[in-house]
């Protein structure tokens, strides 16, 4: 495995140069990854399959489903690429390369490991401040425009949104140059995580049953249901930020209202 991922790699970098790589590449490979994880969700819904897993009722219409998928292409190529463009110098002048060798998994794993403690704290700050008054009337609710989330509206946003809170993805890997392929790894992983987060759907394979702390869907629906300022859950991947600081009290006292139900039911 190890080798055909290095074939593959020399192949990369012996056609195209590292500015092609981290720019243009790096962008296709979000589009890609981004689009095929999130669409089957509006399939997904339109048919009205698998709805016993549907965390609520109310459906998308068409028409803001396609208007999200619009908006998306409009500030991918007017926001995203051109930060990625002039984000280049940045993480060439930290060290990022392309070369061979390939890193360790060990010296991958540590780093995404960082990257997320990183993405975690900046992002639960950056998203309780988009919360206040001003900043949510004025940015941030465009992004709860859809009260009933699907996979495309994670990122769905107010243009200044997505440089604001795109800082807390890119800080970690800026400040430690890795390589690219680590890059590449956290882009999917994170952009994998956050359509799961926004899908809409809590399954009995979400990864949120298995993984301790993380916060999935079931926990960032409740964050879109409630269309106030203070609505709470404002962390990125896992919980402990809102744990912490006593902003998920809501959604901890609805999980134990329907546990209590559950409870109920069972010894009738």
């Amino acid at each position: 495995m190890a080798s055909v991922i290095e074939a593959g790699w020399t192949y990369l970098i012996t056609h195209f140069s590292d500015f092609q790589l981290a720019c243009v590449g790096s962008f296709f490979l979000h589009e890609a990854v981004f689009f095929l994880s999130g669409l089957p969700f509006i399939y997904i819904e339109r048919a009205g399959w698998l709805q016993k897993y549907k965390i609520q009722a109310k459906n998308n219409t068409t028409e803001a489903q396609k208007k999200c998928i619009t908006r998306l292409l409009l500030y991918h190529f007017s926001v995203n690429l051109p930060v990625m463009l002039a984000s280049y110098p940045v993480f060439s002048f930290m060290g990022m390369r392309s070369s061979l060798p390939l890193p360790s998994w060990k010296v991958i794993s540590t780093q995404l490991i960082f990257y997320f403690i990183v993405e975690d704290f900046i992002f639960y700050w950056g998203h309780r401040i988009l919360h206040t008054k001003w900043l949510y009337k004025h940015v941030h609710s465009v992004h709860h425009e859809y009260a009933t989330p699907f996979g495309l509206t994670s990122e769905y946003a107010h243009p200044a949104e997505i440089l604001f809170l795109g800082f807390a993805t890119i800080f970690g890997p800026a400040i430690t140059g890795p390589h690219l392929i680590t890059l590449w790894l956290w882009m999917v992983v994170r952009v994998l995580e956050t359509v799961e987060a926004h899908s809409g759907y809590h399954f009995p394979w979400s990864p949120s049953n298995f993984l301790p702390l993380y916060g999935g869907s079931d926990f960032h629906d409740y964050h879109h249901r409630l269309i106030y300022t203070k609505s709470g859950n404002y962390a990125s991947t896992f919980v402990y930020m809102d744990w912490i600081f006593g902003t998920d009290h809501g959604y901890r006292k609805l999980q134990e209202l329907k546990n209590e139900e559950i409870a109920e039911l069972k010894k009738n």
